[in-house]
């Protein structure tokens, strides 16, 4: 067993990457359904920079309490060190990986973690880790490959998105469909790719020209770059847009659809009511949830070969600075992993 401290990234204030500080803190103590993990790896995701930054990219209104300080992250993988009287299914020294309390109880205060040598975990975000992967590719896939699933495959819970009042459904994915990733080289960009050619659809991967033969690899179809060609002049009668980027200019990708078509924005982004009304295409959304049982979905793709996690970099969990520095360059092919271990 561990001793009573570790080494965690605290925030005790928002900010730039400066803000992030290397403490050392109590190990966490487990909670009835929870898992004490030992943590390998951390993958680094937007929320964890919109915390850090003290979301002001959402309004006032929804912004969650964010008490300090505070340890961000959400996606871990490592080995159980110890699990609460009341869980089934974990021992100790099983291999894991999970998103974490995300996003985190309604109305609630943040409670994210995961920048830490030791996490407690809620044993039902968790899945096995694939065998066939180490724990830096694992800690790559739970948010990133949470999302392009439940976007695309199965929202997998009635929770309603924040930002729309009507619930998410994917579209069914086949060889009939043509799917538009925009940002495809991305860490939900890059599941999305494959997630889309497993059920079959012809895929049109959207980034710079850098990642080309990579998302070639990854089973695209098509490569548009975008710092040369627009998009909307070159793709047409698309099924499905998902949207990793967003933004003021998102709203031209609803001119590659098909009447009956879909946007799926992964970020915030605005559109025109009456152009999409125009258009006969829709936009739908949702927020990603924890869910274990989704994960040992994916965990089994990434086993088979089916899927692979793309890494970008990483750094040493003392390093998170370094890591949000460059997750704030852009251009990423793939996801930034902290380790722990």
């Amino acid at each position: 067993m561990p001793t009573n401290t570790m080494k965690a990234i605290r925030l005790h204030g928002h900010g730039g990457p400066e803000v992030l500080r290397y403490d050392e803190v109590p190990i966490p103590e487990l909670e009835p359904g929870e898992a004490l993990v030992r943590v390998h790896a951390v993958g680094v995701n937007p929320p964890d920079w919109y915390v850090r930054e003290g979301m002001t990219n959402l309004p006032p209104a929804m912004r969650p309490p964010l008490g300090l300080p505070a340890v961000p992250g959400t996606d871990v993988s490592g080995v159980v060190e110890a699990v609460a009287a009341d869980v089934d299914g974990l021992a100790v020294g099983d291999e894991v990986f999970g998103l974490l309390r995300f996003p985190g109880p309604e109305g609630g205060t943040y409670t994210a973690s995961a920048y830490a040598e030791y996490v407690a975990a809620p044993a039902s975000d968790l899945a096995r880790k694939p065998s066939g992967v180490d724990h830096v590719h694992a800690a790559g896939a739970p948010m990133a490959g949470l999302t392009a699933w439940q976007f695309l495959i199965e929202l997998g819970h009635d929770h309603p998105s924040p930002f729309q009042a009507a619930q998410h459904r994917p579209m069914g994915l086949n060889a009939e469909r043509t799917v538009l990733v925009n940002g495809a080289a991305g860490g939900v960009g890059h599941f999305a790719v494959q997630l889309a050619k497993w059920k079959g659809a012809r895929v049109i991967a959207v980034a710079s020209a850098a990642h080309e033969s990579f998302l070639r690899e990854l089973g695209a179809d098509e490569f548009i770059d975008y710092t040369r060609n627009r998009p909307e002049e070159i793709a047409h009668d698309v099924d499905l847009v998902l949207d990793t980027v967003g933004g003021p200019d998102s709203g031209r990708l609803l001119r590659t659809l098909k009447r009956g078509g879909a946007l799926f924005p992964v970020f915030f982004a605005e559109y025109d009511s009456e152009e999409t009304a125009k258009l006969g295409v829709t936009t739908s959304g949702t927020q990603v949830r924890a869910n274990g049982t989704q994960l040992a979905e994916l965990g089994r793709l990434l086993d088979a070969g089916t899927l692979r996690v793309a890494v970008d970099s990483t750094f040493p969990l003392s390093d998170a600075r370094r890591a949000h520095e460059r997750a704030a360059r852009g251009h990423l092919q793939g996801k930034i992993v902290l380790t722990a271990v």
